[in-house]
């Protein structure tokens, strides 16, 4: 253990999570007694399709990908997770196995909250309950969103979306450039985008010969925003 991670304050960054803000000192001291700080190497596993799930995640550095493999060996991503944000909320609920795999994409820290100690606390406290509910709920609502982009938009358009994730659409008018960092490889989100990695990188330059934005390896800054949105709608 790091002497970062051996002066962690588990219940301070707990209460910076959406899950547990608002809990009382005392209510995030029993959560942080329940939950382990763990690094993973690039690469590492953090668990497999069918493992038990014992724990839900949050992510304090690095990042995670969360994804499935066909029977024919290819490879889908589910999400990308970054710091501050969580996953495997609904599983531990479940009594079921793990449905999907997650790996550290880069070197990973992770506070991974233990099952018994979120379902202890459940029982002790209605309100707490109610956190749970509704990080499951922002979770149920992103995978929705994605639904409906798979099933109503084209690769174009997908590709856009996640350029201008977030960028307020109500003020994209009025914002002019950007400069969005890539959190992974191209082959790694065109995946998470159900794209081709040679259909995305080929949209990325049609995009840039179009100049609506050019590309430094991870980065590509928008040129015109407002463009580039209504580009993705022709």
């Amino acid at each position: 253990m790091s002497l970062a991670t051996h002066f962690f304050d588990m219940p301070r960054f707990l209460a910076t999570s959406p899950l547990f803000s608002g809990l009382s000192p005392d209510e995030l001291t029993r959560i942080a007694k329940s939950s382990q700080l763990r690094s993973y190497a690039k690469g590492e596993m953090i668990f497999s399709l069918g493992e038990a799930c014992e724990a839900f995640h949050i992510v304090v550095s690095g990042q995670v990908k969360l994804f499935v493999v066909s029977p024919s060996g290819q490879e889908k991503v589910i999400e990308i997770i970054s710091p501050g944000q969580s996953f495997a909320e609904a599983l531990v609920f479940l009594n079921k196995p793990y449905i999907l795999s997650a790996q550290a994409l880069v070197d990973t820290v992770l506070v991974n909250v233990s099952k018994n100690g979120v379902v202890s606390e459940i029982k002790q406290d209605p309100h707490f309950a109610m956190h749970m509910l509704a990080g499951v709920s922002r979770r149920l609502h992103s995978l929705v969103q994605d639904v409906e982009a798979y099933a109503l938009q084209n690769g174009m358009q997908r590709l856009i979306g996640y350029l201008l994730r977030d960028v307020e659409m109500d003020a994209a008018t009025g914002q002019k450039t950007l400069t969005v960092s890539l959190p992974a490889s191209k082959a790694t989100i065109a995946s998470r985008l159900s794209l081709t990695p040679e259909y995305f990188s080929r949209v990325l330059h049609e995009l840039e010969a179009q100049q609506l934005i050019t590309i430094d390896r991870r980065e590509i800054r928008i040129l015109d925003v407002k463009k580039l949105v209504g580009y993705g709608a022709q």
